[in-house]
Formats: C-alpha cells, structure tokens, sequence
C-alpha cells in the first residue's frame, strides 16, 4: 500500500511509537514529514479509523499533558491505557524524559 495522504502518514508514524512509550504532536508531525503540523496530527487522531490497532493514545503535547477530549472516551481513559503499558501519569502529565520515544 502506498501512503499519500498526511493522515495516512501520521497513523503509520503512530502505529510504530512503542508500548510504554509515548511522542508528542509536534513529533508526529515532523516525523510525518510536516514540521509544525501538531494541530493537524491532532486532528487526524481525533478521527482515527483504527482506535485499537492506531495506538492514538501514546500521543501527548509538547508538556507531556494528556489531551483533555481524548477522542475515544477522555483523558481518563488516555491515562488507563497509559497505566496499562507501564507509563507513569501524575496529574495528567507524562514524564517526557523518561517515556519519551526517541524514534
């Protein structure tokens, strides 16, 4: 399959962000191949067409805050699944230093 369209780029970066990792936005974005595009990488994740198979949720800002409308069921959700993968959430933030993926 050929990909061709940005959304189709940022969902075959996000597919490779490991277990127990995360990236930020704007990292998607530049590894998409659109430095600065982190609203559209947010916009292509809000409409996700594989929830389980695209792991949307191991994106997080520039801060390493959580996204406050998670697109598949909120932030409380985006942390679980965090938790689940052995990623450590306080107060809605993720350690980038630690949990970054440098990919």
């Amino acid at each position: 399959m050929t990909i061709v369209t940005f959304n189709e780029k940022v969902y075959a970066t996000v597919k490779n962000i490991p277990c127990g990792k995360v990236a930020t936005y704007g990292q998607v974005a530049l590894m998409s191949g659109k430095r600065g595009a982190a609203r559209a990488v947010g916009n292509a994740l809000h409409v996700n067409p594989e929830p389980y198979v695209i792991p949307c949720h191991r994106v997080v800002n520039a801060q390493g805050r959580l996204a406050p409308s998670f697109a598949f069921g909120g932030a409380d959700v985006q942390r679980r699944l965090l938790e689940g993968e052995g990623v450590r959430v306080a107060d809605g933030t993720v350690d980038l230093e630690k949990y970054q993926w440098r990919g």
